[in-house]
């Protein structure tokens, strides 16, 4: 993997929807039976079986969904109390200043800047009507199995 890293990684553009489900797996299979979905990947928390993020192909674009986090306030609009159900995930040249921006012009953090497993640069906010945005700057292409090693470490620490 030589070369400059690209910002916006390989079949990205700069907005993708980010989709909360009760369950993520059965919207897979909906998403490719209605749509003609193709599976680019999933990767599942430590019980093996949550869907913490898939992304698929629907024609030239990218959806990105996963199970319900309720304990973060992550759920879908099936559940009681509803919450943010649909994020915003954007990749932009230098996070560092569009979250600085972000948060000065209004926005709460909820996930700090953090250099993520999966080799972006990453943060979350929420804007001042309710919607969860996650920015990010692709800084190191990484194989799907350095993602899995760093997504185990990743959860290793939290538990």
């Amino acid at each position: 993997m030589k070369g400059k890293v690209k910002a916006i990684p390989e079949g990205f553009h700069t907005l993708t929807a980010s989709l909360v489900v009760r369950d993520a797996a059965q919207a897979i299979e909906f998403y490719k039976k209605a749509f003609g979905a193709r599976v680019r990947s999933i990767f599942y928390g430590p019980d093996g079986k949550t869907i913490v993020h898939a992304e698929l192909e629907i024609g030239d674009s990218i959806l990105m969904l996963s199970d319900e986090f309720p304990e973060m306030n992550v759920v879908s609009p099936q559940s009681p109390g509803g919450g943010a159900s649909a994020g915003i995930f954007m990749y932009v040249e230098d996070v560092d200043a569009v979250f600085k921006k972000a948060v000065s012009s209004g926005a709460t953090v909820i996930m700090p800047l953090m250099d993520a497993f999966w080799g972006d640069r990453a943060g979350g906010i929420v804007d001042p009507f309710g919607y969860r945005w996650s920015l990010a700057t692709h800084i190191k292409d990484l194989s799907r199995e350095e993602i899995e090693e760093g997504s185990k470490e990743a959860f290793a620490k939290m538990s």
